[in-house]
């Protein structure tokens, strides 16, 4: 594996060369080291850190200054991997300059390669002008959960002809637009394999099938660190939640009964206790 700093280009000859893209979230410095350490070519700062981390319902009560805190503390821990920042809701969507203008603080500020937005060809226009300004953008389609409302909920979407036929005109009008990847979430393995063919831009699906350029998941579900609720399409590596939630309890029941800390890891002085307690002449 190389060590090379990858950048968007780098993705995009991916697909060329039939190398399968990988991608994980990270919230801080600590997880993107171990990511970028293991091999991840995408870290993207997800706004799913909103429920993952902050504690929110939902993505969308996240704002611009959280974001940007949590990719400035993910990238002081990636070196390789291409740091994606996930632009929250109404960050993009009210007018061209104040997209372009957030999109921007994601790179200077919070250290990113690029910018991730929601949306199709009612963004396109939005993609574009912050592509001209400089910033690589990967789009994303298909389920959109910044604006799940207004799709019927979390579920998945493309499932008929006209449907599937929009969210096809939407990868098209994204890749005019200047996007140099594609996020395909929450729809059917054949339509992502029908759009991964006819775009040259590198797709990464979630809950889309193998049929794409690459993966994507939430690394807090692929941890089992998020128990509030696992989408369908999650395969769950390892369950930490509950290793995690055993070992603070061993933790507390040894401190309640006075077991820790033992000698083991305790320090010993070096000096004599009787001479520290004289009284001063």
């Amino acid at each position: 594996m190389s060590t090379k700093k990858l950048t968007v280009f780098d993705i995009r000859n991916m697909k060329a060369s039939g190398d399968r893209i990988v991608a994980l979230t990270a919230f801080d410095a600590g997880s993107a080291a171990l990511l970028d350490q293991a091999g991840v070519d995408i870290i993207l700062v997800g706004d799913s850190l909103a429920m993952v981390v902050l504690g929110y319902e939902s993505t969308v009560p996240v704002t611009m200054d959280e974001m940007i805190h949590h990719a400035r503390a993910a990238k002081r821990g990636s070196n390789r991997a291409l740091l994606v920042g996930d632009m929250p809701f109404l960050s993009y969507q009210a007018d061209k300059r104040d997209a372009i203008l957030n999109a921007g603080r994601f790179i200077k500020e919070g250290g990113c390669g690029a910018v991730k937005l929601e949306g199709g060809i009612e963004v396109s226009e939005t993609v574009s002008a912050i592509v001209r300004a400089g910033i690589p953008v990967m789009g994303h389609i298909g389920l959109t959960p910044q604006t799940a409302g207004q799709l019927g909920g979390y579920k998945i979407q493309g499932n008929d002809v006209e449907s599937a036929r929009r969210i096809l005109d939407e990868a098209r009008a994204l890749e005019g637009a200047g996007a140099f990847s594609l996020v395909l979430e929450c729809i059917p393995d054949k339509l992502a394999e029908v759009i991964t063919d006819v775009i040259a831009i590198p797709t990464i699906g979630i809950g889309a099938g193998l049929g794409c350029d690459g993966q994507i998941l939430v690394t807090h579900d692929l941890l089992g660190m998020f128990e509030k609720f696992v989408p369908s399409f999650v395969k769950t590596y390892v369950k930490l939640a509950p290793q995690m939630k055993e070992a603070v309890a061993s933790f507390r029941e040894e401190v309640k009964s006075g077991r820790f800390p033992d000698q083991d890891h305790s320090f010993t002085m070096k000096v004599d206790i009787e001479e520290l307690l004289r009284p001063l002449p």
